[in-house]
């Protein structure tokens, strides 16, 4: 219990202050455990990104598998795709790990990072596939840059409303930059 109140509080400190917030001190206040307890559970901030991305990557990932499940045709899944994982900006969870990829963290985090956004790259190759693309692990991989720059735009608090830019991204990704 009172490893999953240090990641809720992680979440909480990440997506209301960004990584300069996600500190031990401000992590033994908002759980009220003494800061030398949060050592006990975690050896640095590192420690809490990498248990951050393997417990809230698999949750996200079924979200959007699922949606894509629902879609009837290949064109429908890269919609859901797209759509799904937008949708999930607004969620602490995705708000946190969006605040901590962009920070310096060690090799082993950035490795579970890429891992977890591999995993979701690989839903879409078949879709993709099944639509024509010559490579599409590749087409996959470019797909995943439309989302992650969508997604940094909506972070940002661009001038559009996010489901403008949610429906440019998918106007993009199914249909290039002919618009």
């Amino acid at each position: 219990m009172q490893r999953a109140a240090l990641l809720d509080a992680a979440r909480s400190l990440l997506s209301e202050g960004g990584t300069e917030a996600l500190t031990f001190p401000a992590l033994a206040e908002r759980t009220g455990l003494a800061r030398s307890s949060v050592y006990e559970y975690f050896r640095s901030r590192a420690a809490v990104v990498e248990e951050l991305c393997a417990v809230d990557f698999p949750v996200w990932a079924a979200e959007v598998e699922k949606a894509m499940a629902l879609a009837a045709t290949p064109e429908g899944k890269v919609e859901a795709y797209v759509r799904q994982q937008l949708q999930l900006v607004g969620d602490r969870r995705h708000r946190a790990v969006v605040a901590i990829s962009a920070s310096e963290l060690d090799a082993g985090a950035r490795e579970k990072i890429r891992a977890a956004h591999g995993g979701l790259v690989a839903m879409i190759v078949e879709a993709l596939g099944d639509m024509g693309h010559e490579q599409p692990r590749m087409a996959a991989m470019l797909l995943q840059g439309i989302v992650d720059a969508a997604v940094r735009r909506i972070e940002l608090g661009a001038a559009e409303q996010p489901d403008v830019i949610t429906d440019a991204a998918v106007a993009m990704a199914l249909r290039g930059v002919r618009g």
